[in-house]
């Protein structure tokens, strides 16, 4: 049985085919998990079977849900988080939300305005690598709010094991003869470059080695450019850069000023971006499952404004929704690092 060419198929026909009132038709079809997985599923055949779409203004009227997420993030530009954004959208379409996207050009004082601004057409949160300040994000929680890229509590968060990774770098360095390497450091608003520099500190100093640390620049091929200069003064043989397009950007200038990769100077990236591979030489990274993170960050976020009660915070910054709702939830997305050619043993 199919709906009439021509003739809109209401919730009524629904209720009709599937056996059940019109009210359970717009409980399945709006919020799924209130209705018995029995009921859900002959609504939704009979949905499918008669081409039926929920209207998503006449949704919201009802359930008081816009269907929406909301993402803030730094810079689109960076290759890393169209991959994220990517996975994002992907995985909230599976679970029949849209996604609002705000690009907030690496300002934190754009952040809490432009949160503010999407806060009545959606219902809840993805921040990406946030640069407000904690306080900042807290006070500005009144929708479900999950953290990538970055941990502030009470808030859900995923991030990447950059403490792993960047173990994983300089254990590579080291097997190659390097002993006295530089940090080339991204913002200084940035969580992740402050975890990577942790991670970075306790690995040289468990292996020996010598950390001279460079910084802070823009997270961007520039800023990569006008560190080089610094690096090829400082007395090292290697160096690791906040991020990918960083070391694109060391390289560059290495480059043009005849300093041989990996000849002469060993360079490793983070994020594993598409055009590492592509550069001359390509480059060593550690890689990030960018699009995993988008996934987990989308399924905690739909699990935290399912939960009874699912609010922001209060003005005094504790869990609305209360402990064990999600507010604690950590994921930690695996890192590993990928070989290519800009790193080789030191010149002898």
């Amino acid at each position: 049985m199919i709906g009439e060419p021509g003739v809109a198929v209401t919730i009524k026909d629904v209720a009709r085919l599937a056996g059940v009132s019109a009210s359970s038709v717009c409980r399945a079809l709006a919020d799924p998990d209130r209705v018995r997985p029995e009921t859900r599923d002959r609504v939704q055949t009979a949905a499918r079977q008669l081409g039926y779409h929920p209207n998503r203004v006449a949704r919201s009227l009802i359930t008081g849900r816009t269907a929406n997420i909301g993402v803030v993030l730094p810079d689109l530009g960076n290759p890393f988080f169209p991959t994220v954004v990517k996975a994002i959208q992907t995985q909230a379409r599976r679970r029949d939300y849209a996604v609002l996207l705000t690009d907030t050009d690496e300002d934190p004082a754009v952040e809490v305005p432009a949160i503010r601004a999407l806060a009545m057409q959606v219902d809840g949160f993805l921040l990406c690598s946030p640069r407000a300040a904690d306080d900042e994000l807290r006070a500005v929680a009144e929708k479900p709010m999950v953290v990538l890229n970055r941990r502030i509590s009470p808030f859900p968060s995923v991030t990447a094991d950059n403490s792993g990774g960047m173990r994983q770098a300089v254990s590579h360095l080291h097997a190659l003869g390097h002993r006295t390497i530089s940090y080339v450091a991204g913002p200084r608003t940035s969580w992740s470059n402050r975890d990577r520099l942790r991670g970075l500190r306790a690995a040289t100093s468990a292996l020996g080695m010598t950390l001279i640390e460079i910084g802070n620049v823009a997270p961007t091929v520039a800023g990569g450019a006008a560190a080089a200069d610094l690096v090829a003064a400082a007395p090292v043989t290697a160096v690791l850069a906040y991020n990918d397009l960083v070391a694109l950007g060391l390289v560059q200038r290495f480059q043009a000023r005849g300093i041989a990769v990996p000849g002469q100077l060993s360079v490793v990236g983070f994020d594993d971006i598409l055009v590492a591979a592509l550069v001359g030489p390509p480059l060593t990274t550690v890689a990030i499952g960018k699009e995993q993170i988008g996934r987990v960050g989308v399924d905690l976020l739909l699990a935290l404004m399912a939960a009874p009660g699912a609010a922001g915070l209060d003005r005094a910054g504790s869990e609305r929704a209360g402990p064990g709702r999600g507010g604690r939830a950590r994921r930690v997305v695996p890192t590993q690092l990928i070989v290519r050619g800009s790193t080789g043993p030191v010149a002898r």
